[in-house]
């Protein structure tokens, strides 16, 4: 693999293979492009269930909020909420690309995903952002203000069946708000590993 340029990554983004929207030529970085805050934020009511149970759908375990221009986000200490680009992004069949956080958030305590940093190709949609705060004082976001970078990384080839492939199960293809986990469909026509019945895999 190797990391796209600004020139490639400039060049694949004139040529439509990359779609960024919305998008500023000053968000290019020499080997990334800066990505921004949505108003968005979805947030977990801990006083709905006693334990976050991954194999069932807890529809009401979060809640959407969402901010108006100049209203602050406030992150608590020690607190997880979800949050969203501002920007549409769309990979082709032949790159994967990663979300990073901002250098300059990260020296405030800000951390932008825990894991799921990793864009598949072929993906489409908003990038969801597992915010937390591992500061000692909360942290005030803000609608429209720089939060990460994604960078673009080419393939040996291109993969046989992008991301929102049938068979896949892939399962936030074309989100366009902070989605909750939907962990718990892996747990439906799997096969258990111990006792060969229908059961959850990895």
């Amino acid at each position: 693999m190797s990391v796209l340029s600004d020139r490639d990554i400039a060049g694949a983004l004139q040529a439509g293979r990359i779609r960024i929207e919305p998008y500023d030529s000053v968000d290019l970085q020499p080997s990334s492009v800066d990505l921004h805050l949505d108003r968005s934020f979805r947030v977990f009511r801990n006083n709905r269930y006693p334990y976050i149970d991954v194999r069932t759908a807890q529809q009401d375990l979060t809640e959407l909020l969402t901010v108006a221009d100049d209203e602050p986000f406030v992150l608590h200490p020690g607190e997880f909420v979800l949050g969203q680009t501002l920007e549409w992004v769309e990979l082709p069949g032949d790159l994967v690309a990663r979300l990073e956080g901002k250098s300059s958030l990260g020296r405030l305590g800000l951390l932008i995903h825990s894991t799921a940093g990793y864009v598949d190709p072929g993906w489409k949609g908003k990038l969801t952002l597992e915010l937390s705060n591992v500061a000692k004082l909360p942290i005030a976001l803000y609608f429209g203000m720089k939060i990460g970078q994604i960078s673009f990384l080419t393939m040996s080839s291109p993969v046989d069946r992008p991301y929102g492939s049938a068979g896949l199960g892939s399962k936030y293809q074309g989100q366009a708000e902070p989605t909750a986990s939907a962990f718990f469909e892996d747990f439906k026509g799997r096969r258990s590993p111990t006792t060969g019945d229908r059961g959850p895999t990895r």
